[in-house]
C-alpha cells in the first residue's frame, strides 16, 4: 500500500535545529536521505538526513544511543557509504527509522544538547550520489512531451500506436550518473544534417537537458518473478530529480532503428536528497485521468490504490544561468514550470512494467520518469520542446538567446510538494555546468 499519512507529517512540529522553521525545502515534516562527507577531507562518504541548512549525521545519532529497535536496525544499514542496504530493508524499517528520527529532531528532545556531536552544516559538506546505482532505466511517461517531440518529426501522427498501452523506456547507463554540481561535458558524436551527404564527427551543437522525477528501488525481486502492481508500493524508496543530458543532433541521427545511444550516456546528473515515499503521503493524489476514448491499462498495470494515491502533487522547475549571468553576479531565469501530476504513467506502474518479463530490480537501481512536460508551452521540460527543435529561440533577460544549451550554461532543477493544512516539501537542487567539448579521438 502507498504510505499513509501519520504523526511525522503533522504541521505543527517544530525542530530545534532554527533553519527548518521557516521556508526551507527541509523541514522536520520532510527528513530525505542522502550520502555527504566533510568538505575538502578524504573520510568514506557516511548516511546523512538534511535538516533546514543542516545534515543529521546518523552514524553519529547511532553512535550516540538515540535508536532502538526497528529504527536501530534502519540506522545500522545506513553506516554503509551508500543507501542500497537501508533500501534493501524494506518500509517498516525505514518507517521506523524515520519516526525515531522525527522525535529527535523535534523541539524538547534532549538531543538538541549534542547538537554539535550530530549535525554538520550542508555548507560544509560534499554530496555524493545516493545510492550504488547498478541499473539505470528512463521512461518517457508524459504525453505531453511525446506528443510535442512526435509532432516534429511525425506531424500527422505524433503518438505511435504503442504509447498509450506500454509505459516506453530505455536502459541508461550507469557509470555516467553524476552527482548535482558536477560539470557536464559536451558530447563528441556523429550528425547529419538533413541535406548533408554524409555524417560527420564533432561536438554536438544541439545539446539539451530534460527535467526528469526519478525513483529508487527498495527491496529488489527476483530474477523471472513479475512485481504485482499492489506490491508496487513496496518497492519504492524514494524520489529524486535527475536531469538526463541529452544532444539531439547527434539522437536524430543514431535513434533508429534501436533508440538511444550515445545521445544520452555521456551523462545524467541526480540530485543528492532523497524524498522518501514516507515524506510524500500528504501530496499523493490520484493517477492522471485518462481523457475519454483512451485504452485502460492493461490487466497487470492497474490497481485501485495506485489509480486514487499512485499521482505525486509535486511542481517542477528550471533555471538557466549563463556564462555572462554569472559573471555580473545575476540570478537564474526560470524556463519553465511542470506538473508531475500531468504524468500519463505512474511510477508504480513503470516499474511494474519494467518487471513483468521477469527482469530483476536490485535495491538502489534508478528509474527515471523522462521528460516532465505540461499542455502549456510554459510546461515544457526541455529545449527541444521550449525552442520547437530550435525554430523559436528563447530570449533571455539580458538580451541572450538559445535554441540549445552553449558552452558555460548552468542547468538548475527544482522541485516542491504543497498541499493546504501541510508544511511544503522541497526536492532541494539539481545542478549541473556544461563544459567544452574534449577532444576528439584519433
Amino acid at each position: 500500500m502507498i504510505p499513509a499519512v501519520d504523526e511525522t507529517h503533522d504541521p505543527a512540529l517544530r525542530s530545534w535545529v532554527e533553519s527548518a522553521n521557516e521556508g526551507s525545502d527541509f523541514p522536520i515534516q520532510n527528513l530525505p536521505f542522502g550520502v555527504f562527507r566533510p568538505a575538502d577531507s578524504m573520510v568514506a562518504p557516511r548516511v546523512g538526513i538534511a535538516i533546514g541548512d543542516m545534515i543529521l549525521d546518523v552514524g553519529a545519532a547511532r553512535g550516540a544511543g538515540h535508536f532502538t529497535a526497528a529504527a536501530g536496525e534502519a540506522a545500522k544499514a545506513c553506516m554503509a557509504p551508500a543507501l542500497n542496504d537501508l533500501m534493501a530493508l524494506g518500509r517498516s524499517a525505514w518507517a521506523a527509522l524515520r519516526r525515531q528520527v522525527s522525535a529527535i529532531l523535534r523541539q524538547g528532545s534532549s538531543a538538541a544538547a549534542a547538537r554539535q556531536e550530530l549535525l554538520v552544516p550542508m555548507a560544509d559538506a560534499d554530496m555524493m550520489l545516493p545510492a550504488r546505482v547498478n541499473d539505470y532505466s528512463d521512461f518517457y511517461a508524459s504525453i505531453h512531451h511525446a506528443t510535442n517531440v512526435g509532432s516534429m518529426f511525425r506531424p500527422d501522427s505524433p503518438l505511435l500506436p504503442n504509447y498509450k498501452y506500454v509505459p516506453i523506456g530505455y536502459h541508461g547507463r550507469a557509470s555516467s550518473l553524476l552527482a548535482s554540481g558536477a560539470h557536464v561535458r559536451r558530447p563528441n558524436g556523429q550528425r547529419k544534417e538533413p541535406d548533408a551527404p554524409a555524417p560527420v564527427f564533432g561536438p554536438s551543437r544541439s545539446l539539451d537537458y530534460e527535467c526528469e522525477v526519478g525513483i529508487f528501488v527498495g527491496p529488489g525481486t527476483m530474477l523471472g518473478e513479475p512485481l504485482p502492481m499492489r506490491s508496487a508500493a513496496e518497492h519504492l524508496f524514494g524520489f529524486c530529480l535527475v536531469n538526463d543530458w541529452s544532444a539531439r543532433d547527434i539522437q536524430s541521427w543514431e535513434y533508429q532503428p534501436l533508440g538511444p545511444f550515445l545521445s544520452k550516456s555521456f551523462a545524467t546528473t541526480v540530485s543528492p536528497w532523497v524524498i522518501t515515499a514516507d515524506a510524500l503521503a500528504p501530496f499523493r493524489i490520484p493517477a492522471f485521468v485518462r481523457p475519454v476514448g483512451d485504452p485502460s491499462p492493461l490487466p497487470y498495470l492497474q490497481d485501485d490504490d495506485d489509480a486514487s494515491r499512485g499521482g505525486v502533487d509535486l511542481s517542477l522547475e528550471v533555471f538557466l544561468r549563463t556564462r555572462s549571468m554569472r559573471e555580473r553576479g545575476a540570478t537564474p531565469t526560470r524556463l519553465s514550470r511542470a506538473h508531475f501530476a500531468d504524468m500519463y504513467w505512474t511510477m508504480a506502474q513503470m516499474l511494474v512494467h519494467h518487471a513483468s518479463n521477469g527482469c530483476n530490480l536490485r535495491p538502489g537501481d534508478l528509474l527515471a520518469s523522462g521528460t516532465v512536460s505540461g499542455p502549456e508551452k510554459s510546461a515544457r521540460g526541455c529545449m527541444l520542446e521550449l525552442t520547437w527543435r530550435g525554430k523559436e529561440p528563447l530570449s533571455l533577460p539580458d538580451g541572450e538567446t538559445r535554441t540549445f544549451l552553449e558552452d558555460g550554461d548552468e542547468l538548475i532543477l527544482r522541485g516542491e510538494c504543497v498541499r493546504s493544512g501541510y508544511v511544503r516539501i522541497g526536492f532541494g537542487e539539481c545542478r549541473g555546468t556544461i563544459l567544452p567539448a574534449p577532444a576528439g579521438p584519433g
